[in-house]
């Protein structure tokens, strides 16, 4: 019978602050679904030592993002926050990161890719949701 570990302990506000291999593993285990710290690892670009990505998900565990089980003599990893929340965060990071935090930058830079493919229909969607929320003070 598997057993479950980990705090489950989301909040409202993002994720913790993660490290940049945090991030990566924690990345991949939403990628992979339930996976072994064996798969997580054969997934990575530039893989660090199978200690280190072990020590990796405990830390991501510790901080509530990730729960694991037994299954038999190794763990299986999985995250404990919905994928909906985690992009969020995730988006969160990538504007402040890249955009300086500014959603207006980030936008005008996806419309302006010549690979977007924006349909007629998705630019009204677009200008549908900035509409709603200019009237919502947003």
């Amino acid at each position: 019978m598997a057993r479950k570990h980990g705090a489950k302990n989301e909040s409202p506000f993002g994720l913790p602050a993660l490290s940049r291999r945090e991030r990566e593993v924690l990345d991949l285990v939403y990628k992979l679904g339930r996976s072994t710290a064996a798969e997580v690892r054969a997934a990575m670009a530039e893989p660090p030592t199978d200690p280190a990505v072990r020590t990796t998900l405990r830390i991501l565990v510790g901080k509530g993002l990730v729960s694991h089980e037994y299954d038999g003599p190794r763990y299986v990893y999985t995250p404990t926050l919905p994928r909906e929340a985690a992009s969020r965060s995730a988006f969160r990071h990538l504007l402040d990161t890249f955009f300086g935090g500014s959603a207006r930058v980030a936008m005008a830079a996806l419309i302006e890719m010549e690979d977007a493919g924006l349909s007629p229909q998705a630019k009204a969607r677009v200008k549908k949701l900035i509409d709603e929320a200019d009237r919502q003070g947003r």
